[in-house]
């Protein structure tokens, strides 16, 4: 996400810090996501903060990691909060990284910020996704609990981004198309929430520059059934095929891929009710255009 922010944030409008724990450039600053320290006062005089720490979902969902995602996204953002509460002049506006998958397992109504069931009590899903959605609740409570009054916060649960990147969902999933195996999984009906890279910032600059406050869902307007995304994603990069998968097949994939089936077998249909209703125009309403031209630019970066 944060390269997604610099390649589409526009410059003449906006200077950006980076402030990781692995500093790439002379410009980054140095934090370690738990403690206060010198990177603070970045946050002095800036307009907006955008918190994207916390630990890459792309994991075995052993113990370890579960409690290393939910401890780096807690930290994190409790010390952010009380960085920007010490401030004297502390940004106007908190994007806080969130989650769509903070909502129910649904095949059937999509779920929006206003009526979406949030998840945790569905019957009958795996243990590991409830403490996923935990994940997402508990982040967006520390939020709430920061005493900024004074910056305008916004949890963005945002569906999965689309993007360039190596290594990014996009790059992982034309993977697997690429080599015969991005067909259906399991049943195909579950949805696929996503975003493309572009929407994703430009709905970020929007929020930015309104007045929206509490969350927001980042996502297109049109999730899908799996087996139909798929489809378009085969079509995107000129496959005719892609072999099918059974629910015990895919649970070993994950496992060899260092990844857990949940990414791809929870139903995530969420809509982003908040940004439409406030005149935000998507430039990738639909998968199968979004999928082609991620597919163009990946093949000219090539």
């Amino acid at each position: 996400m944060g390269a997604a922010i610099r390649r589409h944030l526009d410059p003449e409008r906006y200077r950006i810090t980076t402030v990781t724990r692995n500093p790439k450039s002379p410009d980054d600053v140095r934090w370690d996501g738990q403690t206060l320290g010198p990177w603070t006062e970045a946050l002095e005089g800036a307009d907006v903060v955008i918190n994207l720490a916390g630990r890459r979902v792309h994991c075995r969902y052993n113990e370890a990691n579960l409690q290393e995602m939910m401890s780096s996204r807690i930290l994190s953002t409790q010390v952010l909060g009380t960085a920007i509460a010490q401030c004297s002049n502390p940004p106007s506006v908190w994007l806080q990284a969130s989650t769509a998958t903070i909502y129910a397992h649904t095949f059937g109504q999509a779920n929006d910020e206003a009526t979406g069931e949030l998840g945790g009590s569905e019957p009958g899903v795996p243990k590991v996704w409830t403490f996923s959605i935990q994940i997402a609740k508990n982040w967006e409570a520390e939020l709430e609990k920061a005493d900024t009054p004074h910056t305008r916060k916004v949890p963005l649960r945002t569906a999965i981004m689309m993007g360039i990147d190596k290594e990014s969902a996009f790059d992982i999933f034309s993977g697997l198309t690429r080599m015969g195996l991005g067909g259906q999984l399991g049943s195909g009906r579950q949805f696929v929430s996503w975003v493309h890279e572009q929407d994703m910032v430009r709905a970020m600059e929007f929020i930015i520059e309104g007045d929206l406050a509490g969350p927001v869902n980042i996502c297109a307007p049109n999730p899908l059934p799996q087996a139909q995304f798929a489809k378009d994603l085969r079509r995107a990069w000129g496959i005719p095929i892609g072999l099918p998968a059974m629910p015990w097949m895919i649970n070993i994939g994950a496992w060899v891929m260092n990844g857990d089936s949940e990414l791809v077998m929870k139903s995530r249909r969420v809509v982003p009710t908040r940004l439409l209703d406030a005149g935000f125009k998507f430039h990738f309403p639909d998968w199968a255009p979004a999928a082609m031209d991620l597919a163009d630019q990946m093949r000219r970066r090539a």
